[in-house]
């Protein structure tokens, strides 16, 4: 399978959205990712429902929806609502977390889980047949253009095992630094979809820099 692209929507222009959402229609990006924080889970707030409601309506591509909050199983509903193809909720804030992935699944969405930078990966085990697609952050979440952390790599190469073993057929994503010095380890690692934010929407063309990204 040819590796995904998911543009991260929190380092596109806020004052000119409608001009970037179109900028993903015409590109090569796959989905388009979504990062909705609350301030409590991660030391910063994004923008929320009605916000992806509105993008919803104009974006002709898939929507990588990924909470960083507390208690995201309240919000199924409303994440169904936008009509987002993926829900992906953090291990980290989910005691309940095979009952949340059934949820999702049942609302008609792909159910997702991220792991942090400090979370290791053989804590997915017993969930790892159940879910779409796992993101490893790659940076510690809550704020963009933070720099990489080097051991993700390794991360992605023991989850890549871990899905073999298991004969699981999740997506690996990764977040955070990824950029075009960082995306060709992941994906030699064996990353399925790179969420890029700054390394995108800072360039001069970023449809190009989708394009550059895709064919690595």
């Amino acid at each position: 399978m040819k590796h995904k692209i998911s543009p991260s929507l929190l380092a596109a222009n806020f004052a000119n959205l409608a001009d970037d959402i179109e900028m993903i229609n015409r590109s090569e990006a796959d989905w388009l990712h979504l990062d909705i924080m609350d301030g409590v889970f991660v030391p910063n707030i994004s923008f929320g429902f009605p916000v992806i409601k509105a993008i919803s309506k104009i974006c002709k591509k898939p929507l990588d929806v990924h909470l960083m909050i507390v208690n995201p199983e309240k919000f199924i509903p409303a994440v169904k609502a936008t009509g987002a193809k993926i829900m992906n909720v953090h291990y980290e804030a989910c005691p309940h977390l095979h009952r949340v992935i059934q949820q999702i699944r049942e609302a008609g969405m792909e159910p997702a889980v991220t792991i942090n930078p400090s979370t290791p990966v053989f804590l997915l085990k017993d969930i790892i047949k159940e879910v779409y697609l796992v993101l490893i952050m790659s940076v510690n979440p809550g704020f963009g253009g933070q720099k990489f952390i080097e051991h993700s790599v390794e991360k992605v190469k023991e989850l890549r095992m871990l899905i073999d073993e298991t004969g699981s057929k999740a997506l690996i994503e990764v977040d955070g630094g990824v950029n075009m010095k960082t995306a060709p380890l992941l994906l030699e690692a064996g990353a399925d979809v790179l969420v890029a934010g700054n390394a995108i929407f800072s360039t001069p063309s970023p449809e190009e820099t989708i394009h550059q990204m895709k064919t690595l």
